[in-house]
């Protein structure tokens, strides 16, 4: 197996991309073309590959000053464990160092693994949003 390497480029092979997506039950990989614009027009995207093959990623929507918003951490099940998603995070969590706020949202067994990244319950809030998906 090849080592991990993570990149900042914005290059997502689009079948590749749908085959992560899909891998982990995503409804987004249903909108691929709409997905790899959404992610290229982040304000940070990490991308990691082992050799050519694109194995996970993590985004950020910013205002660029106080908040950053991490919407997208998805790594292959077959990777999943190693660190790879935790690397990811911690870089991303690096960029944003001095920002005031830093935002999730975690289901499942995200809670426990954003919890290990640092992350805990914002006070007494709770999630809302609309959403087309059927994936949560």
């Amino acid at each position: 197996m090849s080592a991990i390497s993570y990149k900042l480029d914005r290059k997502l092979p689009l079948k590749q991309l749908i085959a992560l997506y899909r891998a982990n039950d995503w409804s987004s990989a249903k909108k691929g073309l709409l997905l790899k614009k959404a992610l290229r027009n982040s304000d940070s995207l990490i991308t990691a590959w082992s050799g050519q093959r694109l194995i996970g990623l993590g985004n950020a929507i910013s205002d660029g000053f106080l908040v950053v918003y991490y919407p997208h951490l998805i790594v292959l099940p077959e990777f999943q464990g190693r660190g790879i998603g935790a690397e990811i995070v911690r870089r991303l969590k690096k960029k944003y160092a001095s920002f005031h706020m830093h935002m999730l949202v975690a289901d499942g067994k995200a809670f426990d693994f954003y919890r290990k990244c640092g992350f805990v319950r914002a006070g007494k809030t709770k999630s809302m949003w609309i959403y087309a998906g059927h994936d949560h």
